[in-house]
């Protein structure tokens, strides 16, 4: 695999920077010594601005290189999840109940490495923006970043992201042309009935039989709402409701996640979500109420981008490591947000065999590093060739 010679020889450093912010994770927008070290880091390799404290703690680095030209932008997650690890690593977290479980790590270690080849060579034009962000796996730190103006404010033209993703082959890239990641919406209805005795049910109105009509029903929206060709998923993931085996309680409560991939099938699942709600109310005679939350939209890569960036991968790892036909994922991303603002992709990498995100015993794979770093290079020294 062509890997570019100088961030292959900044591999171990990479292994470092990685292995301590491994170390030392911190959650969703607290993340103020992961983003000193960062700062720190990139201070050291001569980057032209760090502009610190954007949605909190992210960070905002420009490297300048040869002439006038636009701005591309690279980001990286760096927050760590609220896990207890078990790899037994000697470099595992030392903050308890908080681990690196899904690699934000070592996404920042391969910006980390990109930046410092960039800084040495500056083989490109115009500018890039190194995109550190805070809060992807909670509170939607990509949004805030959005919001609070990076894109207008180092004038951003075109975005990329990439994640690692264990059990893929080592080294194998992956995405979609068009929606790659789902959107995700979240349920939360409260039922309110009347309590009493569970000899008695007919001096009570148990909100538990009306929540369970309401369950069933829920599903009845994919098969009877959602066109066949529009993937769509509700999940009902809780249930709240009752104490003892003799008291039919006066509440209940459920919450379901909603994942779709267009913004009309979306509206339309939390429309029918309310009409049942308020159907099975007033059947069961109990009183209902829904609280629904809009979170991440759906991740939609611009085609030309993520063609674009497949030419880059292939760069690093020869075309046949390079998949644009790898399926939609019913999991979401706020990358999404940074996706609707600027015309960009997203991309996984795989890492080999291992255990999945999200577990416990997840580790980042080190030796992806140096291809992930020069996967963000080539990107630049191809969108931004030197005239």
């Amino acid at each position: 695999m062509p890997v570019i010679n100088s961030i292959a020889a900044l591999a171990p450093k990479m292994k470092e920077w990685r292995q301590h912010l491994h170390r030392h994770p911190e959650l969703s927008f607290d993340l103020h010594q992961t983003a000193a070290f960062v700062a720190d880091r990139l201070r050291e390799m001569g980057v032209d601005e760090i502009h610190e404290g954007i949605a909190r703690t992210g960070i905002v680095a420009i490297i300048r290189g040869q002439g006038e030209g636009p701005v591309i932008g690279l980001r990286a997650d760096m927050d760590a999840l609220p896990i207890a690890e078990t790899t037994g690593a000697d470099y595992a977290s030392v903050n308890a109940g908080k681990m690196h479980a899904c690699g934000h790590d070592g996404h920042t270690a391969m910006l980390l490495g990109a930046a410092k080849y960039l800084c040495d060579t500056r083989r490109f034009s115009g500018s890039v923006a190194l995109l550190f962000q805070p809060a992807e796996e909670d509170g939607g730190g990509g949004q805030v970043m959005v919001q609070e103006g990076v894109m207008d404010r180092f004038g951003i033209g075109q975005v990329y992201g990439i994640h690692n993703e264990p059990n893929v082959p080592f080294g194998h890239f992956h995405s979609m042309q068009g929606p790659l990641m789902a959107s995700v919406d979240t349920a939360t209805v409260h039922i309110t009935g009347k309590g009493g005795h569970a000899a008695k049910p007919h001096e009570c109105v148990d909100p538990v039989v009306a929540l369970v009509g309401m369950v069933q029903a829920f599903q009845t929206i994919l098969s009877r709402n959602v066109y066949a060709m529009d993937e769509a998923v509700i999940s009902v993931t809780m249930i709240q409701a009752g104490t003892a085996s003799n008291i039919i309680p006066e509440t209940a409560m459920f919450c379901a996640t909603v994942r779709c991939f267009k913004p009309e099938v979306r509206d339309m699942l939390k429309k029918r979500i309310h009409e049942i709600v308020e159907g099975h109310a007033a059947a069961y005679g109990v009183k209902a109420k829904v609280d629904y939350a809009w979170g991440y939209p759906a991740t939609i890569n611009d085609p030309d981008k993520t063609a674009f960036a497949a030419e880059a991968a292939a760069d690093v790892v020869g075309e046949t490591a390079v998949n644009l036909n790898a399926g939609r994922e019913m999991w979401s991303e706020d990358f999404s947000y940074m996706l609707e603002a600027r015309p960009g992709a997203y991309l996984y990498l795989g890492t080999g065999p291992g255990a999945a995100l999200h577990h416990p015993n997840f580790d980042f794979n080190d030796e992806v590093a140096p291809l992930g770093a020069s996967f963000f290079a080539r990107l630049v020294e191809r969108a931004q060739p030197i005239v």
